[in-house]
């Protein structure tokens, strides 16, 4: 149980000074920038994911099972309320539109992909789904996520 907290300190902590500018998917863009340069390559989502996997992965069996998965949705939608801005819709401040992107590429349903109907995740699978969900991310194609691929259109 600590780990989870721990994450969910750790995702809720992200430095205010985008999402005060308002700018839509700066929030994405802090979290997932592993080298700060203002663009999420196509690496940097794949090795987060293998973080954030790790992470929620209490037992380290390498699966996410349905209560580990429980407590990862709870803590994505405590942060996307976190950086609503109290809105209560995940794409006020520093979300912006692409929320819904960002969140469905981490649910269960996307990323259970071995059809055995087991309501697990193994880290293969979450890790496998790290392309389709980046492109889904880069609305632009351009192959890098930036604050350009949220927002209106």
């Amino acid at each position: 149980m600590f780990k989870p907290v721990l994450t969910a300190a750790l995702l809720l902590a992200a430095p205010a000074a985008f999402a005060q500018q308002g700018t839509p998917g700066t929030h994405f863009i802090e979290n997932w920038d592993m080298d700060a340069d203002g663009v999420v390559s196509l690496e940097e989502v794949q090795e987060r994911r293998g973080i954030v996997f790790d992470m929620f992965d209490d037992d380290q069996n390498g699966q996410l099972n349905a209560a580990e998965y429980a407590i990862f949705d709870e803590t994505r939608a405590a942060d996307m309320e976190q950086n609503a801005g109290g809105h209560g819709n995940g794409q006020g401040q520093g979300q912006g539109q692409g929320g819904d992107r960002m969140n469905e590429g981490m649910t269960m349903a996307f990323n259970d992909t071995d059809g055995d109907g087991d309501g697990e995740v193994s880290k293969e699978e979450f890790l496998a789904r790290a392309s389709d969900w980046f492109m889904m991310m880069d609305r632009n194609g351009d192959g890098a996520v930036t604050t350009d691929d949220f927002g209106r259109r």
